[in-house]
């Protein structure tokens, strides 16, 4: 069965085909970084009149580079939710309506199930079950993973996400749009310790997240008299291995509070290099494994809306109703139930 993704949640356009017997046949992705640059964040307005232009290019490609036309797939899948309405709208109707006029199914897919199902497109995907931790720029969480759909919650963040963080404090630091990569970037080129920043919530007890005081902090380290730009690298690598220390130390008290060895990390934070350094030498003192998507499937893609369309699909789910648009701007993962038959 060929499924074609559409991706069109916040600032990125991406489509894909995936075939249930051949795996990824091709996928295409359209970023707007330039587009909102100038204005130091995504602009919804102009990341839906964007998605409206770049959508049936991507499209047609896709499907060349496939080798297929449009009668050749078997059915639709799109992310419904979370993200921004207009944006969502967009991917929305192309899809249902590619379904309807060739009478196949078309799904709705979470955005986060995407991501959190991403590392089961590599060469050495992971089994069932797992914990992931998901790392974007809109949710930090940790979830236990039984199969598709089968998701419990045992930690997130109160405040701002990982993601958030790392852009807000590229903010501070001067640093330009998008400013997660870019502190990443910086904090090569810098020593942490020479700064001490909190590590909020590491001895909480529990599995959530906070990261707003942690911002606070680095906005109390430049505003002080005695700030020198000097040392920007540095307090960015303070920045970032704070960051980094909690995730880990919670994804660790994670895994073993389930009694489980595996772990997944998807989401744009999850190609950090130093997250993912740290991880992998945690986890293989304890005789564990972290699993990744690859590195073109980090950030927001259609392959993965594809792919969680295709596993729901096997399942039994059998989609929405022929026509019916369908978006959740807000949409806990948790709400997520396994797949079923549709009535």
């Amino acid at each position: 069965m060929k499924v074609l993704g559409i991706e069109t949640s916040c600032d990125e356009t991406g489509v894909a085909l995936y075939d249930t017997d051949a795996g990824l046949l091709a996928h295409r992705l359209h970023s707007q970084i330039d587009l909102h640059a100038a204005y130091g964040g995504v602009v919804p307005e102009l990341a839906s009149r964007d998605h409206i232009r770049r959508l049936p290019v991507l499209l047609r490609q896709t499907l060349a580079d496939a080798g297929l036309d449009a009668d050749g797939v078997d059915a639709v899948a799109y992310t419904s939710g979370p993200g921004l309405a207009g944006a969502l709208l967009v991917g929305a109707s192309v899809a249902e309506a590619f379904a309807l006029a060739r009478g196949i199914p078309a799904l709705p897919v979470h955005h986060l199930e995407g991501h959190l199902l991403s590392p089961l497109l590599s060469a050495d995907p992971p089994g069932f079950p797992f914990v992931a931790l998901l790392v974007s720029g809109g949710h930090t969480q940790l979830m236990r993973v039984r199969g598709v759909g089968d998701y419990a919650l045992l930690g997130e963040s109160v405040d701002d996400a990982a993601g958030e963080a790392f852009d807000k404090t590229a903010k501070l630091l001067g640093l330009g749009y998008p400013g997660g990569p870019q502190l990443a970037k910086l904090a090569e080129q810098g020593v942490p310790g020479r700064f001490r920043l909190p590590r909020p919530m590491l001895h909480s007890g529990d599995l959530d997240f906070s990261f707003s005081g942690l911002k606070t902090a680095v906005l109390n380290q430049v505003s002080a008299p005695a700030w020198n730009a000097e040392g920007i690298a540095d307090l960015a690598a303070e920045f970032q291995q704070a960051v980094v220390e909690v995730l880990c130390a919670k994804a660790l008290a994670a895994l073993k509070k389930v009694g489980l060895k595996t772990l997944v990390v998807a989401g744009g934070v999850g190609a950090n290099r130093r997250l993912r350094e740290t991880l992998d030498a945690a986890l293989a003192k304890r005789g564990g494994r972290v699993h990744y998507p690859e590195p073109a499937l980090c950030t927001d893609n259609g392959a993965m809306i594809a792919f969680a369309g295709a596993l729901r699909l096997a399942a039994g789910d059998r989609g929405s109703r022929a026509g019916a648009v369908r978006i959740r701007p807000r949409w806990p993962l948790i709400e997520l139930r396994p797949p079923r038959p549709a009535d």
